[in-house]
């Protein structure tokens, strides 16, 4: 089983070494490709200012944020949603897990390893080099509705950052084992059905005399050397 969390943050700037602080994460947890539906969303108070420029982004203000939670008091909910087994996936990993270790540095806690992080835009310029690999650009390549992205928000877009790491991967082939675990899931369900002796007896249908004249008839007429009217001789053979 591999365990995936795609995500997403929202920041006061682009640098959290020059003072710029987070002020959301969304995460959406995937099962071996495919999205579960637990997701983890958080907003956070920077305790500091969020320049004008940035709320135009994200559209998150210092006066929504205040009574929000401040970092550290959230850390360990992001910490047990990730999980030990948690593999993170982002888009420009570099710049997310930038602001999370450093969030995680600044309250004594251990930071990720960002080797073993998981970059979709390092895959989408692989796959398509001197193209636009930014998120709204991909969902236009891969037919993945963002019409609700007016603005940038950490849930929604790590929600459809899922969509587009799964078209990365190869489009639906991932979803051939969700087929095979719906199908290991029925065939559970119906056990007692299956396992019903009654269900697996062949049952016999017989045919009277006009319809096995009709039938010799058709075969005598139509069909020319009939194998089933050799095995009903050598069958009358092997009786004398």
């Amino acid at each position: 089983m591999v365990r995936e969390i795609v995500f997403d943050t929202e920041t006061t700037g682009l640098s959290p070494e020059k003072g710029d602080r987070l002020v959301e994460i969304g995460a959406v947890e995937l099962i071996n490709h495919l999205p579960t539906g637990k997701t983890y969303h958080q907003y956070i108070n920077p305790e500091r200012d969020v320049p004008e420029e940035v709320v135009a982004v994200h559209g998150l203000t210092e006066e929504f944020l205040k009574d929000y939670p401040v970092f550290a008091d959230v850390a360990q909910d992001f910490i047990d949603f990730v999980g030990d087994d948690g593999i993170l996936v982002a888009h420009n990993a570099s710049f997310d897990m930038g602001f999370i270790n450093y969030e995680l540095r600044r309250i004594g806690r251990e930071e990720y390893n960002c080797d073993n992080v998981v970059d979709t835009l390092e895959i989408a310029r692989k796959m398509f080099p001197g193209s636009k690999n930014n998120l709204d650009a991909l969902c236009k390549r891969f037919g993945v509705d963002n019409s609700n992205r007016t603005l940038h928000g950490a849930l929604l877009d790590a929600d459809l950052l899922a969509k587009v790491y799964l078209e990365l991967l190869g489009g639906d082939e991932p979803s051939m084992l969700a087929d095979a675990q719906q199908t290991k899931s029925l065939n559970n369900n119906n056990a007692d059905f299956l396992s019903d002796k009654k269900y697996h007896e062949p049952r016999i249908f017989a045919i009277s005399e006009a319809e096995e004249k009709a039938n010799r008839e058709f075969l005598e007429a139509k069909i020319k050397n009939s194998i089933w009217l050799s095995d009903e001789s050598e069958s009358a053979d092997k009786g004398k």
